[in-house]
């Protein structure tokens, strides 16, 4: 490819070139030979010097690469050919494949510069050899210019539509890559979340159950009777409900979102990190709060509003132009709120279209459907102009609280 005129020319037609100007050389030089040429030996000296200076173009690495290189060396060619031209009236002909010449090595505007005035120097050296200015002399060289100027123009443009064309397959080529990728992701998350209220809602609700269940057993044995067998056999079961009760605290932890996993991870950490990468990200400032006093809630919950808060967020981001937004977790007695506002444009919720079959994204119905799974609500209120906030509730009960505690409670905490 040049540099100087980045649209690539196939080397067949490299050659084509060459081997015009070799043919058009040759038969200047064998009919000054053979004719009645004025001065025969200068034309065919003229010929071979324009022949030797034209070889070294492809073999200097600094044409086509370099602007004073590629111009000094078709200057040189430019000066051999008029003097060619100034001898023989068949140097003429030769400035048709020097047109294609230049219009390949040099930027448009010079190049059509040139051809311009390569088209009106042959124009003056066939007046020259055949007594004076006429049409045909004017307008041949002209024509000829003009015809090579809209090939390599209208090749350079079909060129330049391939590339886009290319570039766009590849671009939708590597999009549909990624969304399968983001799909396939998305997928494996839905069914982590999904093992994981299994195993929360049911064997460690359960165990948890059990372990309440058979330590109260113990206190209910006449004291003393712990060394005897029905007191031995509680103490083992006990041990074995925590035992097992930590096997599935462990599987839920490892199946949890990684926002909501580690030691300090907790759902305000969690909203706090996401707000400040979408800060960082997009450019858009997002303030978060927190009111009231912030409780230990069940993986569930915590789940379903940082989703919640996600997609929120990813809505404001894509569709709705703000210039801020603000995200607040509120722990309430008997429910936890999550509200995400923005100043954005807004748009009219009940004109939305509803959601395709099988679409997974950031949609409200999948919000919506979120906080029902655990019997709650999801408001959204927006108008144009006006913003966007959407509310979630939570319900969640003091034993509910107190059953996360334990859940999340080291061994050593849990009655």
């Amino acid at each position: 490819m040049n540099p100087l005129s980045p649209t690539p020319v196939p080397g067949f037609l490299k050659w084509c070139l060459h081997l015009l100007v070799a043919g058009l050389l040759t038969v200047a030089a064998g009919r000054a030979v053979t004719g009645d040429a004025a001065h025969p030996a200068a034309t065919v000296a003229a010929a071979a010097l324009v022949a030797a200076v034209y070889a070294l173009g492809p073999v200097l690495p600094a044409v086509g690469r370099s602007l004073p290189a590629t111009s000094g060396w078709l200057g040189g060619v430019g000066a051999a050919w008029l003097a060619l031209t100034a001898l023989t009236a068949d140097g003429v002909w030769v400035a048709f494949p020097l047109y294609f010449l230049l219009l390949h090595l040099l930027p448009r505007r010079p190049a059509l510069g040139a051809v311009l005035a390569t088209a009106l120097a042959a124009a003056a050296g066939y007046a020259w050899h055949h007594g004076g200015p006429s049409l045909a002399s004017f307008l041949g060289p002209l024509i000829g210019a003009a015809v090579a100027a809209a090939t390599v123009l209208g090749y350079q443009a079909l060129y330049r539509e391939s590339e886009q064309r290319r570039r766009l397959i590849q671009e939708l080529t590597e999009a549909h890559a990624e969304l399968e990728e983001a799909g396939r992701t998305a997928g494996a998350t839905a069914e982590r979340e999904r093992l994981a209220r299994e195993i929360h809602d049911t064997l460690a609700q359960g165990l948890t159950s059990i372990q309440l269940l058979l330590s109260a057993a113990e206190r209910a044995l006449p004291e003393g009777a712990g060394g005897a067998p029905a007191g031995r056999y509680v103490a083992q079961a006990r041990k074995a409900a925590v035992d097992n009760l930590a096997e599935a605290r462990r599987f839920v932890h490892a199946l949890t979102p990684p926002d909501l996993a580690g030691e300090d991870a907790s759902l305000r950490v969690a909203l706090e990190r996401l707000c400040d990468t979408t800060s960082l990200r997009h450019g858009l400032p997002v303030r978060f709060h927190v009111s009231g006093t912030p409780r230990t809630l069940p993986v569930p919950h915590e789940v379903a509003l940082l989703r919640i808060a996600q997609s929120s967020l990813a809505n404001t981001v894509a569709h709705a132009g703000a210039s801020a937004a603000e995200v607040t977790l509120s722990y309430m007695p008997d429910r936890v709120a999550l509200d995400v506002v923005d100043d954005g444009h807004g748009f009219a919720p009940g004109a939305l279209p509803p959601p395709e079959p099988g679409h997974r994204g950031f949609g409200l119905a999948a919000m919506r459907a979120r906080a029902r799974a655990l019997g709650g609500t999801l408001t959204v209120e927006s108008s144009q102009g006006r913003g966007t906030a959407v509310a979630a509730q939570l319900p969640v009960c003091a034993g509910t609280s107190e059953a996360a505690a334990a859940w999340y409670g080291d061994e050593g905490n849990t009655p």
